[in-house]
């Protein structure tokens, strides 16, 4: 009111005044300040007005996802493939599990029937004469070579003592357990990568025919090789077992904690770096040995403490969390890796299946006629687990912790040794006529049974597949399905070289509709041959993720 009492009483004027609404025509009387504060105010109420109509923009605003159709189609199947994951490699553990099951149990079941067999036929070969330049097929003397090494290893077990083993990793710290434990781990990939070779190595050397050149040390060499490592991998997996067992039996489960964290530990080496469908395959069987022999290593670790409670099944709920809790901790890792490593490089969740396809075709072929290695081998090149050394171990174990005594001890050993039986050839059979099932969904039939051949001048293709046939002994019924529980049939020395490779080695690499003619020129082989491809992942880095 300080302004109105400098103006006259005239309402004329007074009117004048409150019509006004500018400050630029106040009259002069008005202080200079005065106007300044009413030109804040109208700009003040300006800004207002702009900031009303923004919030009000950003209220209404309306956008179109159809714009960019492709991005979010992209977005949602990666999704839908998260999803999946775990149910897809589940399948493919279970499968892959139940692979490693049945070559663990041929080692304690048909493998000791087949040695009985093997030494039935030298010994009574001069009853029979001499039909063959062999006295034993390749595949007995194999046989033999395994029991021979499974039962030397066995008692040379018997100088390790479990019980010392045990207290003396129980005295050390935790930290120290932890990082003894994380060497175990890279020892053992080391040693399953090398030690298939060395068995390899052996088997041959024993098998190959005695007319080509020697270019070998001898067998006996290669004998002493294989039984060192199949002793010092037993030790090593026992080393393992008693650092899970310490681990069991501390009071704050700490140590259990740690080691169940190292787990977690794989995901963050793994998950960010760059996959190829060849090195997903590879990690995928290095996870399936992994969980076989952590199944394994659990059981060990029960039979031990439940010896040491007298066999109470009270303890065994006590062990029952524990177990649990391992068992799912892997599950969880193994899928969390698995998707994120699928998302990260844009692989499917389908090629499970193939990976699945491509193990299933592995016991498929070894059943054939011309199979050229035994199944539990396959397996062994493929996953990188040996069962000899876990079986060795196995046995040490049940052998110091149950005690067989009196008649009736030694019949129920035999019917469980029957059991064993049963359950092999039970898990044989569904094992193969899955596979069967997954190799025909794959279309790899026409691969399974007719190898792909050169084609050598004036001869067609055809022809040279049916002489190949004919030579290898591939019988045929009527339907024309080839049988694949037949005895394999000893190939003539010159048939292999007209075999480029199995037909099978093209699979998952190149599609059924991109499928390049196979009879070109050396030169286009070779520049092919650099490509690897399911099938041959066993020759390279198994129980690594290297990335070529």
């Amino acid at each position: 009111m300080f302004w109105r009492s400098g103006m006259s009483d005239d309402s004329e004027a007074t009117g004048k005044w409150e019509s006004i609404g500018l400050a630029s025509h106040i009259g002069p009387s008005i202080p200079s300040y005065l106007t300044f504060c009413i030109f804040c105010l109208c700009v003040f109420l300006n800004v207002d007005l702009s900031l009303l109509r923004f919030i009000s923009a950003e209220l209404t605003r309306g956008y179109f996802l159809e714009h960019n159709e492709a991005k979010y189609t992209e977005r949602r199947e990666r999704v839908y493939t998260c999803m999946r994951i775990p149910k897809e490699l589940e399948k493919l553990m279970f499968f892959g599990i139940f692979l490693c099951l049945d070559a663990f149990l041929y080692v304690f079941t048909l493998l000791p029937l087949r040695v009985f067999l093997a030494m039935f036929r030298f010994i009574t070969l001069p009853c029979y004469g001499l039909r063959d330049r062999r006295l034993l097929q390749p595949a007995q003397v194999c046989d033999i070579l395994k029991g021979v090494i499974l039962v030397i290893c066995y008692f040379m077990m018997h100088y390790v003592d479990y019980s010392m083993m045990y207290h003396l990793i129980r005295g050390q710290s935790v930290i120290k357990l932890y990082i003894i434990y994380n060497m175990l781990e890279v020892a053992d990939r080391l040693f399953s990568s090398f030690g298939q070779d060395i068995l390899d190595a052996l088997y041959w050397t024993a098998t190959e025919p005695k007319e080509r050149k020697r270019a070998h040390i001898g067998v006996i060499p290669h004998f002493f090789m294989a039984v060192l490592y199949v002793f010092l991998h037993a030790i090593l997996i026992m080393v393992q077992a008693t650092t899970l067992n310490v681990a069991f039996n501390s009071h704050n489960k700490s140590l259990l904690t740690i080691m169940m964290s190292n787990n977690f530990v794989e995901i963050k080496g793994s998950v960010f770096k760059k996959f190829e469908k060849n090195n997903l395959f590879q990690m995928s069987n290095s996870d399936i040995k992994e969980r076989f022999t952590n199944y394994v290593l659990l059981l060990i670790v029960c039979l031990r403490n439940m010896e040491q409670f007298s066999w109470n099944p009270d303890h065994l709920w006590v062990l029952f969390p524990d177990v649990c809790m391992v068992v799912a901790s892997e599950i969880a890792v193994d899928i969390v890796k698995h998707a994120f490593i699928t998302k990260f490089n844009d692989i499917t969740a389908d090629v499970y299946s193939e990976y699945r396809a491509s193990l299933a075709f592995d016991l498929v072929s070894s059943r054939q006629k011309n199979a050229y290695t035994d199944y539990s081998d396959s397996v062994s090149r493929r996953m990188g687990f040996i069962p000899l050394p876990l079986a060795v171990l196995l046995i040490r174990v049940v052998t110091s912790s149950i005690k067989v005594q009196g008649v009736l001890a030694y019949v129920c050993v035999v019917l469980f040794y029957c059991g064993l039986i049963s359950l092999k050839v039970l898990n044989s059979i569904v094992l193969l006529g899955k596979s069967c099932q997954y190799v025909k969904e794959a279309k790899m039939e026409e691969k399974l049974f007719n190898p792909v051949l050169t084609a050598t001048p004036g001869k067609p293709a055809g022809k040279q597949q049916s002489m190949f046939k004919s030579t290898q002994g591939i019988s045929t019924d009527e339907n024309g399905s080839t049988s694949v529980t037949n005895q394999p049939v000893h190939q003539k020395e010159n048939m292999p070289s007209l075999l480029v490779t199995s037909s099978s080695d093209q699979f998952l690499t190149t599609p059924d509709g991109e499928e390049k003619d196979i009879s070109q020129d050396s030169s286009e082989l070779k520049h092919r041959s650099s490509k690897k491809d399911l099938l041959e992942i066993d020759r390279f880095t198994i129980c690594g993720n290297r990335i070529d």
